[in-house]
C-alpha cells in the first residue's frame, strides 16, 4: 500500500452563506485532502499544528478514516488556526471576516518517522517556507511531489514560492492564481509558463466551470458535475487535490492517461464537498455514492460523433 504524506492547515472555520452559518467547525487544507484521499484507501498522515482548544473528536474522525495524526503536534496553551468567511449570493465570491494564525504563525514541521519514506507528498496550501522545510526533511525524493497554493503566498512570499515550485511535479490552483503566476491571461500559456518554473503537470481549477490539466502539449479538460444545491463551497479545492493524488497515490501511475482520471476522481469528490457545511458529508460519505456519481461524470462526458 502506498504511502501519502500530506501538509496543511487543520483548523477551525465560521462559514456563512445564503443558506446559513455555522459557529466554530472542522476546516483546514489538510483536513479536507486527507478526508478525500481517505476514500482510495491509501496509508496516510498529516503534518500540521493545533492548538490545546482543538478537540480530541475531531483527531479521532481522522483517525477512524485511517488518517496517521502523529504529524499533528499540538500545542496544549495555543489556540488552532481560525478562519471565518461569509459567502455573496452567487458563491463564487466571499469576504474573509476573521483570519487568526495563532498556533500556525510559528510552525516548524516535523516529519513523524514513519513516513519519512512516503510514496507521494501532498502540499496543501500553507506558508511556502513550510512547505520547504518538509520537503527537505524527506531522505528520498517521493514518486510524486504536488503543490497546492493560493494568490496570498503569490503577493507576500513570492521568492519563497517559486523556490518550492521548483522542486514540485505537479501544481493546482485557480484560473485567476494562474494568471497572476504566470503573467498571462491565456490558460494554455499560464500553462506552459507555470511548467518553465518546474512543475511537469498543472492542474487549473475553474471551480462550477471545471478543471483543465496540462503536461507539454497535452491538454485534457474535466466538466464540473451540474448540481440542483451548492450549499457551501469551503474546502472543494482541497477535496478536489485530496481526491487526485488519493487516486494516484492508490493507482501508482504518475503518466498522463492516469492523471485524467485523477482529475475525474478530484472533481467527482468536491461536487459531494459542496452539499453540506465543512467537512460533514465528507465525513459521511460512501463508497456507492462515490460510484453512482462518476458514472453520471462518464455520462456527461461521452458521446459519439462521425467523422468526416
Amino acid at each position: 500500500m502506498s504511502k501519502l504524506l500530506i501538509v496543511g492547515t487543520v483548523a477551525f472555520d465560521a462559514i456563512e452563506t445564503p443558506f446559513g452559518k455555522t459557529d466554530k467547525i472542522l476546516g483546514g487544507a489538510a483536513t479536507y485532502i486527507s478526508l478525500s484521499a481517505s476514500q482510495f484507501g491509501v496509508k496516510s498522515g498529516i503534518v500540521s499544528v493545533v492548538g490545546g482548544d482543538f478537540p480530541t473528536a475531531y483527531l479521532k474522525k481522522l483517525n477512524d478514516k485511517n488518517i496517521n495524526t502523529d504529524g499533528i503536534e499540538i500545542i496544549k496553551e495555543g489556540k488552532t488556526f481560525f478562519w471565518k468567511g461569509k459567502y455573496h449570493n452567487d458563491l463564487n465570491t466571499r469576504d474573509t471576516l476573521i483570519t487568526d494564525l495563532n498556533v500556525l504563525a510559528d510552525f516548524e514541521p516535523v516529519v513523524p518517522e514513519k513516513f519519512l519514506d512516503t510514496d507521494f507528498l501532498m502540499l496543501g496550501n500553507l506558508h511556502p517556507s513550510v512547505q520547504m522545510a518538509v520537503i527537505k526533511q524527506i531522505p528520498v525524493r517521493p514518486k510524486l511531489v504536488a503543490l497546492d497554493t493560493m494568490n496570498f503566498w503569490m503577493d507576500n512570499t513570492l521568492p519563497e514560492l517559486m523556490e518550492v515550485i521548483a522542486k514540485i511535479d505537479v501544481i493546482t490552483i485557480n484560473d485567476e492564481e494562474a494568471r497572476q503566476l504566470s503573467g498571462e491571461y491565456s490558460l494554455v500559456r499560464a500553462a506552459q509558463k507555470i511548467q518553465e518554473m518546474g512543475p511537469k503537470y498543472v492542474v487549473i481549477k475553474k471551480g462550477e466551470h471545471g478543471a483543465l490539466l496540462f503536461n507539454d502539449d497535452n491538454v485534457f479538460f474535466a466538466p464540473a458535475l451540474p448540481l440542483e444545491e451548492v450549499f457551501d463551497p469551503t474546502g472543494a479545492g482541497d477535496t478536489f487535490a485530496g481526491g487526485f493524488i488519493g487516486h494516484i497515490a492508490r493507482t501508482g501511475d504518475i503518466s498522463f492517461e492516469n492523471m485524467k482520471r485523477a482529475v475525474i476522481s478530484g472533481s467527482n469528490l468536491a461536487s459531494f464537498c459542496v452539499e453540506k457545511f465543512g467537512t460533514e458529508r465528507m465525513e459521511n460519505l460512501t463508497f456507492q455514492e462515490i460510484q453512482e456519481r462518476l458514472l453520471q461524470f462518464k455520462l456527461l462526458t461521452q458521446f459519439e460523433i462521425e467523422l468526416g
